[in-house]
C-alpha cells in the first residue's frame, strides 16, 4: 500500500516506543495476509481438476471462484467498523478462522461445500490487510510505520505468486488439490490461535467504540457522499480486473488454451503478474511521495499496464521475452494502490479509517461483479466452441478498455499530492 495509509486509528505519537506485543500480532497477520492471497489465486492453477470434482466447465469454475470477491467486499465495510469497536483481539482471530473452515468446505468436493466455502473465504480475508494495518498503528512508531505497511502488502502479493507457481507443483507431485485447501486451512488455524494469543487486549476508547452499533458506521455516510471518493473506488476497481479476474483467474487457461504455452510454463508466467506487485506498489508509492503528486504516477502506471496487457494479447507469439510483459503488467498494477491514498486525502481526518473500508467496497464490488460477466463474454465469443486466441482477445479487450476508463477517471480526481496541493 502506499505510504500515506495509516489503518483505522490514528498513529502512536512520535514518542511511543514499538509495542512488541501488536509487532508480533502484525507478524502473524502479515503471514495470514500471505495464505489469503494464495488461496485467492490458487484456484487458476486447478481448473481441471475443479471443472472434473464439480462438474461444471471452465467458466462455471470461473463464476464459483468469483464468489469470494463478494463477501469481500462486503465485510471490507463491516471489518473496519468492527475493529473501530471492539479491537483486534476479537475480530481479528475470528476473521482468520472463517477462512480457515472456507479452505476445508472447499476441499470437500462438493459444489454446496465449495460455495460455502469461498464466501467464507472471501469474508474472512477482509480482515487481512485491514487487521495488519490496524495492528501496525498500534505496534509502530509513525516514522516505521509506512515501511510496515509496504511489506504487509508486499507479503499479499508474494501470497498471490505463490499460490501459482508454488501450488501447481505441488498439488501435481506430492498431494491432492483437495489436500492443500485442508492442510492449508490447518495453517491458517494455527495462525489465528497465534494472532489470539499474542495481542494485547488494550484498545482505544474512541467515539467508534461508544454508543450504538448503528453509530459505528456513520462515518461511512461521510465517505460516501463525497464524489471523490467514487471517483477513487471506480480507478482502482478498473485497474484491479487484469490481475483479479485477467491473471488469478483466466491467465493460466488463456496461455495455454490461447497461446498454446506448456501448462507449466502457463503457471510461471501468469505468476510473474502478481511478483510484479510485489515490485510496484512500493516503487510507484515512492515516486508519488518522491514527485509530491499523486495522479501523474497514477497514470503512468496504468499506461504501462495498457501497453504491457495489450502486448500481452495481441503481439505475435515470441516478439516480446516470455516473462516480460506479465513482470510489467504487475509493476504498471501497482498503481491501483495509489486512489488508497488519494481517498484519504479527499476525506477528512476523522474518517480516514472508514475511507480505507470504502474504497475496498468499491474496489471488490467491482471485481464480484464483473468477474461473471467477462465469464459470459468469453462464452459468447467462443459461440459454443473451445476458448481459443480470437476469444480470448475478443474478452480481453475489455479488460483493456477499462484500463483507459480509468486513465480517464483519474484525470478528474483532485490531486492531493503536497506539491498538487501548494499550487491549487
Amino acid at each position: 500500500m502506499s505510504s500515506k495509509i495509516v489503518g483505522t486509528v490514528d498513529a502512536p505519537s512520535e514518542r511511543e516506543p514499538i509495542h512488541m506485543g501488536f509487532v508480533i500480532a502484525w507478524l502473524f497477520c502479515a503471514a495470514f495476509y500471505f495464505m489469503q492471497y494464495m488461496l485467492r489465486s490458487a484456484p487458476g492453477v486447478m481448473v481441471p481438476e475443479l471443472s472434473a470434482a464439480f462438474a461444471r466447465d471452465a467458466l462455471g469454475v470461473g463464476a464459483l471462484v468469483g464468489l469470494y470477491y463478494y463477501t469481500y467486499a462486503l465485510f471490507s465495510i463491516l471489518c473496519g467498523a468492527l475493529l473501530d469497536r471492539l479491537g483486534g483481539k476479537a475480530v481479528i482471530p475470528a476473521g482468520i478462522v472463517l477462512v480457515a473452515v472456507g479452505a476445508a468446505l472447499f476441499g470437500l468436493g462438493s459444489v454446496e461445500a465449495a460455495q460455502v466455502g469461498r464466501l467464507l473465504q472471501g469474508a474472512g480475508s477482509a480482515c487481512g490487510f485491514i487487521g495488519a494495518v490496524y495492528l501496525a498503528t498500534h505496534g509502530f512508531p509513525p516514522r516505521s510505520l509506512a515501511t510496515a505497511v509496504g511489506f504487509t502488502q508486499c507479503f499479499g502479493m508474494l501470497g498471490g505468486s505463490a499460490g501459482q507457481f508454488a501450488v501447481a507443483p505441488l498439488i501435481h507431485g506430492v498431494i491432492t488439490w483437495q489436500q492443500f485447501w485442508w492442510l492449508s486451512g490447518l495453517v491458517i488455524f494455527v495462525i489465528a490461535l497465534l494472532v489470539l494469543f499474542v495481542t494485547p487486549a488494550a484498545h482505544d476508547n474512541s467515539p467508534a467504540s461508544q454508543g450504538s452499533w448503528l453509530k459505528m458506521f456513520a462515518p461511512y455516510k461521510q465517505v460516501l457522499t463525497n464524489p471523490q471518493s467514487y471517483l477513487c473506488g471506480f480507478c482502482a476497481g478498473l485497474l484491479f480486473l487484469p490481475t483479479t479476474i485477467g491473471d488469478m483467474i483466466w491467465g493460466i487457461p488463456f496461455l495455454h488454451s490461447g497461446l498454446n504455452v506448456s501448462y507449466g510454463e502457463a503457471v510461471n508466467r501468469a505468476s510473474m503478474v502478481p511478483l510484479g506487485w510485489v515490485i510496484g506498489c512500493p516503487l510507484l508509492g515512492y515516486l508519488a511521495d518522491r514527485l509530491g503528486r499523486r495522479k501523474p504516477v497514477l497514470i503512468g502506471g496504468a499506461l504501462l499496464m495498457l501497453v504491457s496487457g495489450a502486448g500481452i494479447f495481441y503481439l505475435p507469439a515470441g516478439v516480446a521475452p516470455p516473462y516480460v510483459l506479465g513482470l510489467l503488467l504487475g509493476i504498471g498494477s501497482g498503481a491501483a494502490m495509489l486512489p488508497y491514498t488519494v481517498i484519504k486525502e479527499v476525506n477528512p481526518d476523522n474518517v480516514k479509517g472508514s475511507a480505507s473500508g470504502a474504497i475496498n467496497f468499491l474496489v471488490f464490488t467491482f471485481s464480484a461483479l464483473l468477474t461473471p460477466v467477462y465469464g459470459k463474454l468469453l462464452a459468447h465469443h467462443a459461440n459454443g466452441g473451445t476458448m481459443d486466441l480470437s476469444t480470448f482477445r475478443a474478452a480481453g479487450s475489455w479488460l483493456i478498455g477499462g484500463i483507459v476508463l480509468a486513465m480517464v477517471l483519474a484525470i478528474f480526481m483532485r490531486e492531493t499530492g503536497p506539491r498538487g496541493r501548494a499550487n491549487a
